[in-house]
């Protein structure tokens, strides 16, 4: 593959810091990599505490054992999105109801989220996606959320270094995660971040991943866990990105910056729109195709080496949720019949990018 869609990049520093893990002793999930990871990683966004997790899907799987989330309940998610999103909520028996997206922004629309809780005042949570690196509109999602006493989780999975308002991704929620999957802008080569200012929550959660032992000197369980932090090692990696992070943003942007340049004056190309409320991370460059098929694109540069994606596939149009509940306005399905996710890793060589611009035209 000559173009992934989004491949890691390292910086240099992971390879002394993996050093230092292993000379530290501590390879299990704990030691002072872990520590730091989410001392620092709390300080930067702004939270009250971070939790360190194997993956992004974990640390929303802890927020849903957190609320107890079990069959009958209801958890309401954004339509346009990743299945992560709320699969570990109906994985415990939560039946989802999906929201669809707003055209201005593609995150989760306020207005058809407000019909779908007073449709369904007794959900147990609210998951909004951030989306392809822009924040959903987290200061209208919390006034909606508290006046429907329903908890609001960010899934900033895609979203992280991106701001609302000056504010880091979901800030405000009662609950954020990020992920550092190995396509995420920093990564640990796996795992995620969950992030809140609700200290009694981490210290549930940071239970809830250590098989919910007891602190007491013997294996006392009274409730099931699971096996969710982080290891010191992966920890070290992620700690090396985290630092970087800004270097990391300024690379996204330049490329984002690279494709913009490149569809000037292409009328049947639109990049996603911008939301005047903040800084996406420009995770991915995504764009809508007009009179060409975005199935037919991703082949033509899959024959030359480009890995390129349709957007995601909204949730209520999956097999899995056949029959799930979902208020809709017809966004969603229509940008994943149109839109495009381009390669855009930070080290994407400009001659690629024309390249892969002359093939698209040629569609």
């Amino acid at each position: 593959m000559r173009a992934f869609l989004s491949p890691p990049f390292l910086y240099g520093d992971e390879r002394r810091l993996v050093a230092e893990a292993f000379d530290s002793g501590y390879i299990a999930p704990c030691g002072p990599m872990v520590d730091a990871l989410e001392a620092e990683a709390a300080k930067r966004f702004g939270f009250g505490g971070a939790l360190a997790t194997v993956s992004g899907t974990m640390a929303l799987e802890l927020l849903a054992r957190a609320l107890e989330i079990g069959p009958g309940d209801e958890v309401i998610a954004s339509d346009l999105t990743f299945v992560a999103s709320v699969a570990p909520f109906v994985a415990l028996g939560a039946r989802p109801v999906f929201v669809d997206a707003d055209p201005a922004t593609w995150c989760v629309d306020v207005a058809l989220a407000e019909r779908a809780l007073k449709a369904h005042p007794k959900a147990r949570a609210f998951v909004a996606t951030d989306l392809y690196g822009q924040c959903c509109d987290v200061d209208a999602l919390v006034a909606l959320c508290d006046r429907f006493g329903v908890p609001l989780i960010v899934d900033a999975a895609e979203s992280v270094g991106a701001t609302y308002r000056g504010r880091s991704a979901g800030k405000g929620a009662w609950a954020v995660v990020h992920s550092l999957n190995g396509n995420k802008i920093i990564t640990s080569g796996g795992g995620g971040l969950l992030l809140s200012d609700d200290t009694s929550l981490l210290a549930r959660c940071r239970t809830l991943a250590t098989q919910a032992r007891e602190p007491v000197p013997w294996y006392e369980h009274r409730t099931v866990g699971t096996h969710g932090r982080l290891g010191n090692v992966p920890a070290a990696i992620g700690l090396a990105q985290l630092r970087r992070l800004d270097e990391a943003l300024a690379g996204k942007a330049r490329i984002w910056e690279a494709w913009l340049a490149r569809m000037v004056g292409k009328d049947w190309l639109a990049p996603m729109p911008t939301a005047a409320y903040g800084r996406p991370n420009r995770w991915l460059t995504v764009v809508t195709l007009e009179g060409r098929n975005p199935l037919k694109a991703v082949s033509a540069l899959a024959a030359q080496g480009f890995e390129a994606r349709p957007l995601w596939k909204p949730m209520h149009l999956q097999p899995v949720f056949s029959g799930a509940e979902a208020v809709l306005s017809g966004v969603g399905e229509e940008l994943f019949a149109r839109g495009l996710c381009l390669p855009s890793g930070c080290g994407l060589a400009p001659e690629l990018m024309d390249e892969m611009m002359t093939l698209l035209e040629g569609l």
